[in-house]
């Protein structure tokens, strides 16, 4: 069964809106990470015995780790998006089966099937 219009608009505005609140993280992200450097550049923090908190060294990694994240989630919306222009959204990118409409919901980015990804675990 393929999937009717109304099931790809509603696809198409819910990863556009998860597209929006990932950028909207990624900013803040990236604020937070210039705030980091500046103080670990200024030397405001003592980088290795500041008892009262964690290291700038574990925020740099703890921020960078969510850039990362983000980064990653916004590859795969923006591949789910293009699957939609292209008329692929729905049809698993390994054996060609349709991905149903409860993964999607789910899972909106999902490129596999339900069996797929049971595979490739």
């Amino acid at each position: 069964m393929t999937m009717t219009p109304a099931q790809l608009e509603r696809f198409t505005a819910r990863l556009q809106a998860e597209r929006a609140d990932a950028l909207a993280r990624m900013a803040g992200s990236d604020s937070a990470m210039s705030e980091v450097r500046a103080a670990k550049a200024g030397g405001v923090a003592d980088d290795e015995h500041d008892p009262e908190g964690p290291t700038m060294t574990q925020e740099w990694s703890q921020r960078t780790a969510v850039l990362a994240d983000v980064t990653a989630e916004l590859h795969d919306i923006d591949r789910a998006l293009a699957r939609i222009a292209e008329g692929t959204y729905g049809v698993c990118t390994r054996c060609g089966k349709r991905i149903t409409v409860a993964r999607l919901d789910a899972r909106p980015t999902a490129e596999l099937c339900i069996d797929c990804a049971r595979l490739v675990r």
